[in-house]
This record gives structure tokens, sequence and C-alpha cells, in this order.
């Protein structure tokens, strides 16, 4: 048996969670600082795996900051 609160946890996972006026902007910097650190990544360290691997864990991260902006901004923080 699940309580209210994990049900409601587990809804708030596996829900589409569009933009809002409110949250685009912060996807948006989201992007731009990952994308920042992307370009800087790829220009100072050399060619191969690791720097193949620092790029996809940035991809993992901006993954997940827009998640917590989607998924855990309450309607009073927007």
């Amino acid at each position: 048996m699940i309580t209210d609160a994990q049900k409601a946890d587990i809804d708030n996972r596996f829900e589409f969670h569009p933009a809002t006026p409110a949250t685009a902007g912060k996807h948006d910097q989201v992007r731009a600082q990952h994308l920042d650190l992307a370009r800087w990544i790829a220009t100072h360290t050399p060619p191969g795996r690791h720097q193949s691997l620092a790029l996809t864990a940035l991809q993992e991260s901006m993954m997940w900051s827009n998640a917590a902006v989607a998924c855990d901004t309450k309607p009073a923080q927007q």
C-alpha cells in the first residue's frame, strides 16, 4: 500500500510538465549556461573519450536541471 504522499510523488514524476510562461525563461537559462560550459569544454580539453564523457555528463546535468524546473517549481515560485 502506498501513501497519498508517495502516490503524489509518483504521479508528479511521470506526468508531462510543459513549460509555462514563468518557467520558460528558467529553461532557457539552464540551456544557455550548459551550452557555454559545453563550448568551453570542447575548446579547452583534448578530444577523446574523456571529453565525450564530460559532454555527455553535461547533457545529463541539463536534463535533470530542466526536470527540476519543470517538476519541482511550485505555482507560488512561478
